[in-house]
């Protein structure tokens, strides 16, 4: 049985759709949710769905508290799903290869500090793409930069909006990142 947790800064809807995948797996188990916002929608899906929720502040994330708590809570992967803050080395080291990320773009573009929910989809559609997408990819010490493992895109019509490009990508993450979480754990 493989561990994971998820981290989560917002609403938390491709945290469920990641439990809801797993929920009959004798392979996967989601043990444990962590945020670093108290005011996050992913607390109450949490509630609802009976896993575990840590709330967090910068202090703890950046000392050895929350590697501490995954160790303790033996998991094995960490999936970042709508999680906004750079992950420390300490937290990479103790997870070598084994924290995967989503973006919503097609990285290399409009990834990095600051690229995050709609500010990449305003930056999409201010450059006028054809295409955005979502990638996958393992996490390292710097924003957006750890190997894609995985992408899907999707065109940009002149007449889309950032809403209309936010709404065509979270199709992609909820189809394609659970998916794509269960093939790297099968493997590695």
């Amino acid at each position: 049985m493989k561990n994971l947790a998820i981290f989560a800064s917002g609403s938390g809807s491709n945290a469920e759709r990641i439990v809801e995948y797993f929920q009959n797996s004798a392979t996967v188990n989601i043990k444990l949710f962590l945020t670093n916002n108290p005011e996050a929608g992913v607390i109450e899906r949490a509630k609802r769905l009976e896993i575990s929720i840590r709330v967090f502040d910068r202090q703890e994330f950046k000392s050895e508290t929350i590697v501490d708590l995954l160790k303790e809570n033996e998991i094995d992967w960490v999936i970042l799903a709508g999680f906004l803050w750079l992950i420390p080395k300490n937290l990479v080291a103790a997870f070598p290869n084994k924290i995967v990320n989503i973006h919503p773009a097609l990285l290399p573009k409009f990834g990095g500090k600051g690229m995050y929910g709609h500010f990449v989809h305003e930056a999409v559609i201010a450059n006028k793409e054809t295409e955005s997408g979502i990638t996958i990819h393992l996490v390292n010490e710097h924003y957006d930069e750890g190997a894609i493992i995985f992408q899907a895109s999707f065109p940009v019509s002149s007449e889309d909006t950032p809403e209309d490009v936010a709404r065509k990508g979270q199709v992609l993450e909820h189809e394609h990142f659970p998916r794509i979480i269960e093939q790297l754990i099968t493997v590695k």
